[in-house]
């Protein structure tokens, strides 16, 4: 499992480590399941990939909701099949929960349930709208209101009932759980030192819009794809305020570039409070990246008693 911060260089070193020890790698990525969705995820291309395969991308329309439950069951399937095949299976990504999710035993339905107050909440919100319901969960639960839009009615329902039931906010319901590791697992995180991924951020947004990341939002925002889960991405609901008339295209991009920096604080964060991970701290420079991949690849080898391909 290769885990980090956005802009660390994850895809990079994961495609040349699944070269290396016969891998596939699964996506991590909340938002890289999207189809349409590619620039601003920083969605590896065909061409990155140099024949490695990738699953759990462009699985989803940009209008369908997804679920860390979901996320769940889709790669414990996928690692089975992986491993079937005599391939090591890699996730690889920087989405906390939907990580941890996988490879602990993580029950997401276990919380005690009243049909009778999730009722009521359903009236609620069929009387009064769902952002009425949204500022409810977003008073006892502001963590999980952060992470879940006011129109996903039924994901706002589940943490008001959670925090109705236990007294906890399904994020504290959550980290209480003592989950048992589910597999033979290799946790590496990546990062940097903080100016230096900051500077990385801000150039990856830069390139981003040189690629074509405007467009690709306007396509979205034209079709009237909006108020749901997808859009709700850094990069998509920064360029969504412009393309609104709410803000100048500069602020917006300025706005994605702050965004995501702040982004990358919480993922370290996250990971370092939250996972057993080795940590190895990266840089550009090619001697010292292929130090640390051969730092790696030794991790890797001792501690899933596994060895890497000669011809590599």
């Amino acid at each position: 499992m290769l885990i980090g911060p956005t802009a660390v260089g994850k895809t990079k070193l994961s495609i040349e480590l699944a070269k290396q020890f016969n891998g596939e790698i699964i996506s991590g990525d909340s938002m890289q399941i999207y189809k349409g969705m590619d620039i601003g995820t920083a969605k590896v291309t065909p061409e990155e990939m140099e024949g490695i395969p990738h699953h759990l991308i462009d699985i989803k329309f940009p209008e369908e909701p997804f679920s860390a439950a979901e996320f769940q069951e889709l790669v414990r399937m996928k690692i089975t099949e992986i491993s079937k095949r005599g391939k090591l299976p890699m996730i690889v990504g920087g989405t906390g929960l939907y990580i941890q999710s996988v490879i602990y035993d993580y029950q997401f339905t276990e919380a005690a349930s009243d049909s009778e107050f999730r009722k009521a909440l359903e009236e609620t919100a069929a009387e009064g709208g769902s952002e009425k319901l949204h500022a409810q969960l977003r008073k006892v639960d502001p963590e999980s209101a952060e992470r879940i839009h006011p129109n996903n009615v039924r994901r706002v329902i589940r943490a008001l009932e959670v925090y109705h039931c236990t007294g906890k906010t399904m994020t504290e319901y959550q980290l209480e759980q003592v989950p048992e590791l589910l597999y033979d697992t290799c946790i590496i995180g990546l990062t940097m030192e903080r100016a230096l991924l900051y500077d990385r951020i801000n150039h990856r947004v830069d390139l981003m819009m040189e690629q074509g990341l405007l467009e690709e939002v306007a396509s979205l925002h034209q079709k009237g794809i909006r108020n749901c889960q997808s859009i709700q991405a850094i990069g998509y609901k920064e360029l969504y305020d412009y393309l609104d008339g709410k803000v100048d295209l500069d602020v917006a991009v300025e706005n994605l570039k702050q965004n995501s920096r702040r982004y990358a604080k919480r993922q370290l964060t996250w990971f370092r409070n939250k996972m057993n991970v080795e940590w190895f701290e990266m840089m550009p420079e090619k001697k010292v990246y292929e130090k640390k991949f051969a730092e790696i690849s030794s991790f890797i080898e001792g501690k899933l008693n596994i060895k890497a391909n000669s011809n590599t």
